[in-house]
């Protein structure tokens, strides 16, 4: 799967995890420390359920922590993936109006993460544009630089995939 964990001119989050909206977190696997160096990001049990779109071993979540894994490339997806971004939107929404706290995390926690977190803003009537602001403004400017995914989003998951599925 090519992924884009060595994009030149894209730092490191300042943080492993933000808030975006209560109880809906979006974070990474890597963040860059007090001293500049870049360091890894471990999850223990500071959220109810984490969502990883890419998966490193020795990152966690503890045993007993829920754990759903779906790898997604940041790139060109096809409707599997999508379906597998749409599903996760769904149980965040899911866990958060049982009163859950919801960490989504990918590399840096911009791009895949954002997808899935801007996908759930939507489905709690967001408009595309209002969660991709929103998302930038308390993860990063560097949130959703993949115009890709903000295309995605644009034309609404359901429809990307449906012309995925069609082009395949």
């Amino acid at each position: 799967m090519r992924t884009r964990e060595s994009q030149p001119g894209v730092p490191a989050p300042e943080s492993p995890w933000d808030e975006i909206e209560p109880g809906l977190w979006m974070g990474g696997h890597q963040v860059c420390g007090p001293a500049g160096r870049v360091e890894q990001v471990v999850v223990h049990r500071q959220f109810d359920l984490v969502q990883t779109l890419l998966r490193l071993p020795d990152h966690g979540p503890d045993p007993g922590v829920e754990h759903q894994v779906w790898p997604v490339p940041d790139g060109p997806l096809d409707g599997t993936q999508l379906a597998g971004v749409i599903r996760l939107a769904e149980a965040a929404c899911e866990a958060l109006d049982a009163g859950r706290t919801v960490l989504v995390r990918c590399w840096h926690g911009y791009n895949r993460s954002g997808l899935v977190v801007a996908h759930a803003l939507m489905r709690r009537g967001r408009s595309a544009e209002e969660a991709i602001r929103l998302i930038r403004s308390r993860r990063s400017p560097w949130a959703l630089h993949n115009e890709l995914f903000v295309d995605y989003l644009r034309a609404g998951l359901v429809t990307a995939r449906m012309l995925e599925e069609l082009a395949e």
